[in-house]
Formats: C-alpha cells, structure tokens, sequence
C-alpha cells in the first residue's frame, strides 16, 4: 500500500473537521494576543495614573509649605512690635519646624506620632503668640499614633481652628485634638471654642483647607470624610475619617533586608 493511497482518502475524509480545529486554534491564539495586550495598556495606564497623583500629591505639598511658612512668618512679625524675648523663642521653633518639614518633604504619608511632634512645635509658636488666650488640650489615643496620615495634614486645621476661633476673641479660648480608632478607620477632630456655625462659612475655602482637602482624596479615595460641624463648646469641630494602616515595622524591614545596615 502506497502513501498517497493512504493519505489522499483520508484527507478526503478529514478535511472540513480539520479546517474547524485550524481556524479554533487560530481563534484562540488570537484572544490570547488580545488579552495580553489589553492587560498591558491597563498596566500602563493604571502606572501613568499613579503617577499623575504623585504628581499632583507632590505639586499640593509643595503649595503648602510656603503657605504655612508665610503665615507662621506674621506671626513671629507681630511679636516683634511687642515682645522680643517671645518672637526670637519663636524663630527657635520655627527653624525647629523647617527641620522636620525638610526631612518629611518626600513622604506623603507619615505616622500620627511625627505629625503630632511638628504640630506641638507649630502651637508652641501661637501659645507664645496669644500666651493664656489659647489653651490647647490633646488627647490622642496611644493606639493610633503610628497610624499613617498625609503630611502637614492636622496644621492647617489647627491653624484655621485659631484664625476663626481664638484670634477674633479678647477672652481666652481652647482648641482640642483628638485621635480614636474603629475598627479599620482613624479618627481625627480638630475642635475650638470660637463662634462656631453662628458666623457664616467663608464662601471659599483657604489654600491650607482646599490642600487638605485635595490631598485627602488624592491618597484615599472615597474611604474618606472631611466634615465640619459645630463643637459642644460653641465652636467649629473639623472631623476626618481615613483608613487605618501603618508602616512597616523596622524588624520587618531588617528581615527583608538583612544588608541594609552593613559596611
């Protein structure tokens, strides 16, 4: 028996179920070009977006740290005129305050306990500023202060809190802060006991509480809130909900990356 008597009658025989299996074969080579390709450009677009909202992140810190240095700079300037010996302690914490913005200036997020540590030093200038006219009182829960917060994120409350709530008044007034958790979210409030809901809202707001808010929901989304309300006290409470997450303990850290230290 020849190979063509073989090869011809089942070619003859086989050729339509053949041609099927070809042209499945081909399909789903095909789909699975296409899904590659598709799973690429979402990769490369969800990179691009990560990267405009570095951008963006980077762009609004940036906007504020001469905002807050501007308006702290009023501050040690009215001193001047009234109390030498207060406004030079002042340029103390100031160049204090610049330290720790300068090491935290590439970070977006850091822990609540450094945040509180670069607020303490900013108060330290308005207590010296408004002396027994500002009582501050803090009441951070010791489980939430190595939760990470954006950067600079409590100073522009704080300093909104004192325009509106201590600075207009001659009698003594008091700003709170408080930290909680639940659950997976954090807890923050910024309160005084200014005039609160009985003055109206400004019509826009300032660069710090615009920045703060952008900031918020350029790093978290919806999984946040950023809400006003008038305090217990008579004043205006600023109160924000984020997701709760910390870094990476420095004992993980020296696992993954055992020659880090060494040499």
């Amino acid at each position: 028996i020849t190979f063509a008597a073989v090869f011809n009658p089942l070619v003859v025989r086989t050729f339509h179920f053949n041609v099927v299996i070809y042209w499945m074969v081909v399909a789903f080579r095909q789909g699975l070009d296409y899904y590659r390709k598709y799973r690429d450009r979402e990769v490369r677009a969800a990179e691009l977006e990560k990267r405009l909202v570095e951008a963006r992140l980077h762009s609004l810190q940036t906007q504020i740290n001469p905002h807050f240095l501007f308006n702290t700079l009023n501050a040690i300037a009215s001193l001047m005129h009234r109390n030498v010996e207060a406004a030079d302690r002042a340029l103390v914490r100031l160049s204090e305050l610049l330290r720790l913005a300068v090491d935290s200036a590439a970070t977006q997020e850091i822990p609540l306990r450094q945040e509180l540590e670069f607020l303490t030093r900013y108060l330290e200038i308005e207590q010296t500023r408004f002396g027994e006219r500002l009582d501050v009182r803090i009441e951070m829960a010791a489980e939430t202060l190595e939760a990470l917060v954006p950067n600079l994120l409590l100073q522009p409350l704080v300093e909104n809190a004192i325009r509106h709530g201590i600075q207009p008044h001659a009698r003594p007034g008091q700003i709170v802060l408080r930290s909680w958790r639940e659950g997976d979210r954090l807890g923050l409030l910024v309160q005084d006991s200014g005039n609160g809901a009985g003055s109206p809202p400004p019509a826009r707001e300032g660069i710090g509480l615009s920045n703060t808010r952008s900031r918020l929901r350029l790093l978290y989304g919806e999984a946040h809130q950023l809400s006003f309300s008038p305090s217990p006290q008579g004043g205006l409470q600023a109160r924000i909900v984020c997701p709760f997450r910390t870094a990476p303990s420095t004992a993980a850290k020296k696992h993954e990356d055992p020659d880090r230290n060494r040499g």
